[in-house]
């Protein structure tokens, strides 16, 4: 076996018949272990598999017949199942490097991805059955990606939301996407509610959710165009105007029931930021009476103020 397995290292790959004999050899060895009454082998009986980055994609796939096929021949918690077990992992990681890359423009790290991959791959070979007549490949991308996509659907998401709004922020972006085309215009919300069949509300509800999925650090920086600083800077401040917002409310009715010369007298004073002689020459009395006016009134205001309810 490992004879083969070095002839499967020498092969040209420009050779296709030299590849073809060495498939050939494979597929002849993988009969002679499936023999009846064949035991399981000692670890040095088993294959040796070279770097699996020297191993094409179609010694790849002959190898892991014969491994799958040694597999079925192995007691599930030996030493010899892990080694096969291990192997095809090996043999098999570049399916799912290929169906990660399907995702790389999402913002999580790729080593994430490809691992959350691997656990679909493993999951793959776990329930393999050669006897199916279909190739590992096929049997295993629908399972990598789907392991995939539970991720996106479980974790990346900022604010954890039921899986049937999850589901319909997709169809949403779908369907807008398919109306824009249309329409050449952002479709409104009861074009949407008509595509999907479904109601005004739960239309407004998914795009609502949308807004669940990512969400900014405090810390992020602007993008290069933008003025402004980081959005820590720009929200959560304190509003100091909110602090006489009481006192004026409160003010309202007190200053209601003034008369109306202590109001006027108010109003130039504090609106208009007249002086106390401008406002005595406005109402024709003196600088001294609208000083004691003034006082008097303040003081009133601010009893009223002071009044336990």
């Amino acid at each position: 076996m490992a004879a083969q397995l070095d002839a499967t290292r020498q092969i040209d790959a420009s050779s296709e018949t030299a590849r073809t004999a060495v498939l050939e050899r494979l597929e002849a060895t993988a009969e002679v272990l499936e023999a009846p009454g064949r035991r399981p082998a000692s670890l040095e009986d088993l294959p040796e598999i070279p770097p699996t980055d020297q191993v094409g994609p179609l010694d790849a796939r002959a190898l892991s017949k014969v491994l799958f096929r040694r597999l079925e021949t192995l007691e599930e918690g030996t030493a010899e199942h892990a080694y096969v077990r291990n192997t095809l992992i090996e043999l098999n990681l570049a399916l799912v490097k290929f169906a990660a890359s399907r995702f790389r423009s999402r913002s999580e790290p790729m080593e994430d991805i490809v691992q959350v991959g691997t656990i679909g791959l493993i999951k793959a070979i776990d329930r393999f059955e050669m006897d199916r007549g279909v190739e590992f490949p096929t049997f295993a991308m629908p399972t990598i990606i789907g392991e995939i996509k539970r991720f996106f659907r479980d974790t990346s998401w900022a604010v954890r939301v039921p899986r049937r709004l999850q589901e319909l922020r997709l169809d949403l972006a779908k369907a807008t996407d398919e109306l824009a085309q249309q329409l050449d215009r952002a479709p409104t919300v009861a074009e949407l509610a008509r595509k999907l069949d479904i109601p005004e509300d739960e239309v407004i509800e998914g795009m609502a959710v949308s807004n669940a999925y990512t969400a900014s650090s405090l810390d992020a920086q602007p993008e290069e165009d933008e003025t402004e600083g980081a959005l820590a800077d720009r929200i959560g401040y304190e509003d100091h105007g909110m602090e006489g917002i009481e006192y004026r409310e409160s003010l309202k009715p007190l200053i209601a029931e003034l008369p109306e010369r202590d109001r006027k007298i108010l109003s130039l004073r504090f609106v208009g930021n007249m002086t106390q002689s401008e406002i005595g020459a406005e109402l024709g009395i003196s600088q001294m009476h609208v000083s004691r006016l003034l006082s008097r009134t303040l003081t009133r205001l601010r009893a009223g103020l002071l009044v336990e309810e």
